[in-house]
């Protein structure tokens, strides 16, 4: 119940505190398994109850993931740009709620935070603009000898997991999940383990966009037990490793290589610089057609 306060002579309330949700098929579910693990901020304090994700809500954020793969794959690259600039809109509109939740994640200046917000809001833009170049950079038409077209195209992976860097909880975040959908992949998400509300709260700005429920799917917990059945899962296509340590890292390469995933192994990187297309080109396959042309003579193709 509240308080009159007598100097101010209003009513104080009580905080509503947050209940943070997994995000899994377009859905906030709670973890299968309805375990929580506290989740505290650069000092100590502790911020929010996070869910603790179980090897049941992994599957079920693989099934959701490949469900949506055929619909986002199949959409136009243009298409796929305007919903990934749709999503910049969206958190420029959430910058304030972004700014103080990766202040609390990394123990940054309400200044330093707000920078880090604005490059992320940016790197989605930056994506944004590629994913109807990117065809152009890494596919083409290349040189035969014969009467015939020959075309390299690139197309999605599949399904990937992502595990998110563990010390950069929202730049380094959108910098490993944006070239994944960009590209047409779908994206299973496992958050930084000691700073995942960052990623559980961009799950809202994702389902309030135009992205189809299950192009990204966002799990928190511990990272080692569920990327583990992750790695091993045979409808999992490729794994980014970012957020592995050397140790589970090795790990879960060995697992990955049961089905032959493609694996982007951990690196060093500065995620305040602005990226290449390695992330993108690291989930493309390239298909070749070859197409028949007719004679071709001094007066050009008889096609």
């Amino acid at each position: 119940m509240s308080e009159k306060n007598e100097k101010t002579d209003r009513f104080d309330r009580l905080s509503v505190f947050k209940t943070y949700k997994l995000y899994v098929g377009g859905k906030f579910p709670r973890s299968e398994s309805g375990r929580v693990y506290e989740v505290s901020d650069a000092k100590g304090n502790w911020l929010a109850n996070a869910p603790l994700s179980s090897r049941k809500d992994a599957r079920d954020a693989v099934v959701a993931a490949r469900k949506a793969f055929g619909g986002w794959s199949g959409a136009t690259a243009y298409n796929r740009g305007q919903i990934l600039y749709r999503v910049a809109e969206m958190l420029e509109g959430r910058r304030e709620q972004f700014v103080r939740e990766v202040a609390d994640a990394e123990g940054l200046s309400k200044s330093k935070a707000a920078a880090a917000v604005d490059a992320t809001i940016d790197r989605w833009v930056w994506y944004a603009g590629w994913t109807d170049k990117i065809a152009q950079v890494v596919g083409g038409g290349n040189p035969v000898a014969g009467p015939f077209f020959n075309l390299s195209t690139p197309e999605p992976t599949g399904v990937v997991t992502v595990l998110a860097p563990q010390e950069s909880s929202f730049l380094g975040l959108v910098s490993v999940v944006a070239p994944v959908i960009a590209t047409g992949n779908t994206a299973i998400v496992i958050a930084s383990e000691k700073a995942p509300l960052p990623a559980l709260s961009l799950g809202e700005v994702l389902a309030t966009s135009d992205l189809p429920g299950g192009v990204v799917n966002v799990l928190s917990g511990r990272t080692a037990e569920i990327a583990a059945p992750l790695a091993a899962h045979q409808d999992v296509n490729a794994i980014d490793l970012a957020g592995a340590d050397d140790v589970l890292a090795k790990e879960l390469e060995i697992a990955a290589a049961d089905n032959l995933k493609r694996v982007l192994r951990p690196q060093a990187v500065d995620y305040s610089v602005t990226p290449g297309i390695d992330r993108m080109t690291a989930f493309l396959e390239t298909k070749t057609v070859w197409h028949p042309t007719g004679s071709l003579g001094a007066s050009g193709s008889s096609y």
